[in-house]
């Protein structure tokens, strides 16, 4: 028996985070022995007489071995019974979004990632889906409900300024008010090894895999997880029908990156740390926003809702000299890359006002705390040294004339 078939996909599993990411969705090739699941790119799959397929698959929209392997995985240790990939995060919440009925109404914390924001703004309004956004939550949301309130989005820490929500405290209002809304939890900052917003009351957790779980800066990809089999079946169809799947290849890429994500995210946690440590007694900085600080305004659900009140590896500050001096340092990096995206092995940094959130009207960006000063950093794994030696001479030369 291998592990994959004694480990439970529930919270009361006896295996700890690292054992299921390396061994879950992992069993031995039954024809080889091999250690490491092969690659299976055949789009269909053979079958004995009409409607009886020889295994379990049929056609690879439907389902493939390597995606059924990463989901798997990924069900495991999210707690949840039920995961499913898509071919982008955006195609996770394009899919959730489509589950909604025309005319459904959605409650979304205000900092968000600028590619959701323009799906729920730009896309999902032209089927009838109204959005709400709020950067108070906790206060906001009892008023904001309305009768067609479907769903509420929750990302935490949010993108880029890394306000923390309280999972739990939305899940029991909404139990209170209408447990029939169901709540979204994304968890791309953080990753799974890091929260894992189902034990704390969120429906279902959704991921841009790019980020932390493949982490390897090589693939585009999506995963949402739940323990509600009715969402479970009404996702698994749209996944199908809409059909924006992730490639074999793309599974097995994310499959191989999971099986490390507690070392990585343990070590960009630990050198975000340092860094927003510096950044805070610096005097070209304004202002850092950085979970794992003692500092951060909601440190006590920090260490509630994170592992080990880990504050993950991204960062924003805001730095003296406006958007000149916001620019002025993000040249001037030597290890940190200018770039988008985050969640690698390596180090990034961009300037959110003029690159990933761009497409968000000013005053809303402003009022979400999304200024032209405020840079966002991706802490990669390198030496710590090194990379608060980097931050250091970056500092300085932003403020030369």
């Amino acid at each position: 028996m291998t592990l994959e078939e004694i480990v439970p996909s529930t919270p009361e599993s006896q295996f700890g985070f690292a054992t299921k990411a390396i061994h879950v969705g992992s069993a031995h090739d039954p024809h080889s022995g091999a250690v490491i699941s092969p690659i299976s790119l055949s789009t269909t799959f053979a079958q004995s007489s009409p409607a009886n397929p020889i295994g379990v698959y049929e056609y690879s929209r439907s389902q493939n071995p390597n995606r059924e392997a990463f989901e798997k995985v990924i069900a495991s240790l999210e707690n949840g019974k039920y995961a499913l990939a898509f071919s982008s995060g955006s195609a996770a919440t394009a899919n959730i979004l489509q589950s909604l009925a025309q005319g459904s109404h959605v409650i979304s914390v205000g900092d968000v990632y600028g590619g959701t924001h323009r799906y729920f703004t730009k896309v999902a309004n032209t089927h009838g889906i109204k959005t709400d956004f709020t950067n108070d939550i906790i206060t906001d949301l009892p008023n904001l409900i309305q009768d067609n309130t479907k769903l509420v989005w929750v990302e935490t820490p949010s993108n880029p300024t890394l306000s923390i929500t309280d999972i739990s405290k939305v899940s029991q209002l909404l139990k209170s008010i209408n447990p029939n809304i169901f709540l979204v939890v994304d968890n791309t900052f953080l990753s799974p090894y890091i929260q894992n917003p189902l034990n704390h009351g969120a429906d279902i957790v959704v991921h841009s895999v790019t980020k932390y779980i493949n982490g390897h800066s090589d693939v585009v990809m999506g995963v949402l997880a739940t323990n509600s089999q009715i969402l479970y079946e009404r996702l698994l169809f749209l996944q199908n029908a809409i059909g924006a799947i992730p490639s074999p290849f793309d599974s097995w890429l994310a499959h191989r990156g999971v099986k490390t994500l507690h070392l990585r995210a343990s070590r960009a946690s630990s050198n975000a740390l340092a860094i927003a440590s510096l950044l805070q007694n610096h005097s070209n900085v304004l202002a850092v926003n950085y979970p794992g600080l003692k500092t951060h305004k909601n440190y006590k659900v920090v260490q509630k809702q994170h592992r080990d009140a880990l504050g993950g590896g991204m960062i924003s500050f805001r730095i003296k000299g406006g958007a000149k001096g916001a620019a002025k340092f993000v040249s001037s990096t030597k290890i940190f890359t200018l770039a988008e995206s985050l969640g690698g092995i390596e180090s990034l940094l961009e300037v959110p006002a003029v690159m990933t959130h761009a497409g968000i009207p000013v005053a809303e960006r402003e009022k979400a705390g999304v200024f032209d000063d405020l840079i966002r950093l991706s802490v990669g794994v390198e030496d710590e040294n090194d990379l608060l030696q980097d931050i250091k001479q970056a500092l300085e030369l932003s403020q030369l004339k």
